[in-house]
C-alpha cells in the first residue's frame, strides 16, 4: 500500500510538473510584442526614394522597431501592403531566402521580421484571405522591422510588425481593384 502511495505522489508531481510547464511555454508565447528599439529617420537623397510613390523616412522623425511579430494562428490578422520584387524596383535588393529578384507576376511576399523567423519560412507557402477570397503566395523575403531609413530599405521606414508584403499577383490574385492596391487588412495562415 505504501508503493502505491509513494508511485501515486509521484505521477501526480509529475503531472503538475508538466501542467506548470505548458502554461510557461503558453504564457511566453502569447507575450505581446513591444517595440525593441528606435531609428531616428534621415533625409533620403532625391534620387533614391520618391515620396509620390514611396513611404519615405523623414528627416528627425522617430520609427520604432520590432524584433516580433504578434503570435501566429490559423487565422493571424496582418495588414496587407504592395512591394516589387523586381530589379530596380522599389523593393531594394534581392530576396533574403535565394538572394534572387522575383516577378511582380508570381505570387510571393516578404513577411515582418518576427513572422519571418529568421529563413524558417523561406520558400513556405501561405494563404492569405482578404477581400472575400484567398490567394497563396511563396515566402521569399523578410519586411525589416529591425531596420530602415537607409539604402538597403530603400529609405523606408522599418517596416510594422504584422506586415505581408506581396507582390501584384497576390494583389490580382485577391480581385482587389487597382485603384486600391496599398494597405488593407487581411488575415493568414502557414499552408
Amino acid at each position: 500500500m505504501r508503493k502505491q502511495v509513494q508511485f501515486s505522489s509521484i505521477c501526480l508531481l509529475v503531472l503538475l510538473s508538466i501542467i506548470a510547464l505548458a502554461c510557461t511555454i503558453l504564457m511566453v508565447e502569447a507575450k505581446p510584442c513591444t517595440p525593441s528599439g528606435k531609428i531616428r529617420g534621415k533625409q533620403a537623397p532625391r534620387d533614391q526614394c520618391d515620396p509620390h510613390t514611396d513611404d519615405c523616412c523623414q528627416a528627425g522623425r522617430v520609427y520604432k522597431t520590432y524584433e516580433c511579430s504578434p503570435p501566429v494562428s490559423k487565422r493571424t490578422k496582418a495588414i496587407l501592403t504592395i512591394n516589387d520584387f523586381q530589379k530596380g524596383g522599389d523593393g531594394g535588393g534581392t530576396s533574403a531566402c535565394d538572394n534572387k529578384f522575383h516577378s511582380n507576376n508570381t505570387p510571393v511576399v516578404a513577411l515582418s521580421t518576427g513572422w519571418f523567423n529568421g529563413l524558417k519560412r523561406c520558400h513556405k507557402y501561405i494563404t492569405i484571405f482578404g477581400n472575400g477570397r484567398s490567394a497563396r503566395a511563396m515566402v521569399v523575403d523578410e519586411c525589416d522591422s529591425t531596420k530602415g531609413c537607409d539604402s538597403d530599405h530603400g529609405f523606408q521606414p522599418p517596416c510594422q510588425n504584422n506586415i505581408v508584403d506581396a507582390s501584384e499577383a497576390v494583389w490580382k490574385a485577391l480581385k482587389v481593384p487597382k485603384k486600391d492596391w496599398g494597405s488593407m487588412e487581411v488575415f493568414w495562415a502557414d499552408d
